[in-house]
Order: structure tokens, then sequence, then C-alpha cells
């Protein structure tokens, strides 16, 4: 397993979180098998070992979203000891994955989001500044929160308006920025040489906390939930993500190229896009009305 792990982090470079998510997914699978079937070595589990797991966590009724990560998890597992010849024969392939419902993005209604960050006064703090630029660098350029607290000093070209971002992967795109996400950029980064000193320190992280500490996903998301419950009621709408949701579909409800939007979102097909290709209920009553002759 420890080699497993290893490959996924040195060779696939999968990010922090995916590779967290995987140590705990192969972990259960292996504690599922030593106390139900006292195996030791989850290596050596067949199909229908693999598939009684499978069943237990439907009925603990997880969300099959939950339940296909982990399959993912184990399809990957049993790829690499394939490939190294540790097993001779791949037992996920008698796997079936459980059929999810086909849910779409959440997102805020643009007139919503853009009355929060035109008309909202935030405090003249370092920390009102921060959360000012959070909320405008994840709307503004649809990044990953992992993405977001990964940006480094000189990713950022004011000049050039762009930010360089490393997404999954490693893969490394360049956003363009929008003349207000400039100007919050630049108040930012004056303010925070005024608090910690010119940065010095080429691995520092952009975005810091209060101390000075590089920034991280719990407070990113207390930040967003805050000002997010301002303006929408629902808990499914008051994560990072949903700005990330809402950045792509407002582009595309403006008539952007989809190809341009899986482009900036940094999507490695273009079936991951797609999705945002749903219309708001608004939308589509405009467009009844401006099409249909008994409008």
């Amino acid at each position: 397993m420890d080699l497993f792990f290893n490959y996924l982090r040195s060779e696939r470079r999968y990010s922090a979180h995916t590779l967290l998510s995987y140590q705990t997914d192969l972990r259960q699978f292996a504690a599922y098998l030593l106390a139900t079937y006292e195996l030791p070595d989850p290596a050596q589990a067949d199909h229908t070992l693999i598939r009684s797991w499978v069943v237990t966590l439907m009925q603990q009724d997880l969300d099959p979203r939950t339940v296909n990560r982990k399959i993912a998890c184990l399809r990957s597992y049993f790829k690499f000891l394939l490939t190294t010849g540790v097993i001779s024969r791949n037992p996920m392939l008698r796997i079936k994955a459980p059929k999810m419902a086909k849910k779409l993005p959440d997102f805020v209604p643009e007139d919503s989001l853009n009355g929060l960050l035109n008309s909202f006064e935030f405090p003249d703090t370092f920390a009102g500044i921060r959360d000012q630029l959070v909320l405008e660098l994840l709307y503004g350029t649809g990044i990953r929160l992992s993405e977001l607290i990964g940006i480094r000093p000189d990713d950022v070209s004011l000049p050039g308006q762009t930010v360089r971002v490393t997404g999954k992967g490693n893969k490394q795109r360049i956003v363009p920025l929008n003349p207000t996400l400039v100007a919050v950029l630049t108040n930012y980064i004056a303010f925070r040489k005024r608090e910690f000193g010119p940065e010095g320190n080429a691995q520092a992280t952009l975005l810091v906390t209060d101390k000075g500490e590089p920034l991280y996903e719990k407070l990113v998301y207390r930040t967003v939930k805050h000002y997010l419950s301002q303006i929408t009621t629902a808990s499914s709408q008051q994560h990072p993500h949903v700005l990330r949701h809402s950045f792509a579909t407002h582009l595309l409800n403006k008539g952007a190229d989809l190809n341009a939007i899986k482009e900036l979102l940094g999507h490695a097909n273009l079936a991951a896009t797609q999705v945002y290709t749903h219309l708001s209920i608004d939308k589509l009553k405009s467009v009844f009305e401006q099409a249909h002759p008994k409008a």
C-alpha cells in the first residue's frame, strides 16, 4: 500500500486532498477485509470480497458518489498491482459502480453575487482585504480551492493581468484577471507588505492568515460561508466550489465558448465542462419569450 501511495504522489502527482482520500479509502478496505475475512493483505482480495465491501458501503446509505470514489481508488490500486506484477488478474474488471443520479451544479445568481462583491463594504483591515480577495479570486477566475491556496507571489503578473495556476496533476495554466480583481490584488499586496514586510521566501503562498502563515482550507470555507450566507440561505450554495460553478455558469449564459470555459477551468476533457450547459429558469424564460410566436 505504501508503494502505491508513493506512486500516486511522485508519478501520478495526485493532489494532497485526493491522496488523503485514497489513503482513507484503501485503509478502510484493508480494515474491512481483516475484520470480516481475517485477510491481512488487501492485494489478495478477489472480486467477491470486493463486491461484499461495496454492498456493505451501500447498506450504510453512503452517497453513491462517495462509493464510486472508493471504487475508483480500488481500480487504481489493483491496476498498480497488476502493472507491478504483484497480481496476475485484475479483480476490479468484474466490479460495477453504482449508478449516480445526474445532479446539476449549484450556483449563485449573477445579480446576487455581483451585488455582494460590488456593494458590500469589507473591513479596512488585513483580514477584510484578504477575504475580499478570496471571494474575487474564486469567482473572478473559477479556480479550485486547492489552486487558490497554492498561488505564490511570483505566480501573479499585475502588468499582464494574469495569474499562473497549478491544477490537478501539477498542470499549470494561465488565467486572466479582470480589472476589479487586479485592483483588489494590488491593494492586498501593498497591505500584506505593510503587515509582514517584503516577501523573501520563494515558497511562500500569496494568501496568508492574520499571523502571516499560509492560508488553509478550513479558513477559506469559513470565509466563503460567512459572506455567501448573506445572499443565500441554501447551505449547498455556501462553499468555495459554488463560486467556481457560478463563474462557469455566468460565462456560459453570457455566450462564452464552451472550449474557452474548459481551458479556464483547467478541465482535462470537454465532458467535464458540459455539465454547465444547463440553463437557469430565468434564462429559459427569456429564450422562450424571445423565440416562441405565442409568447
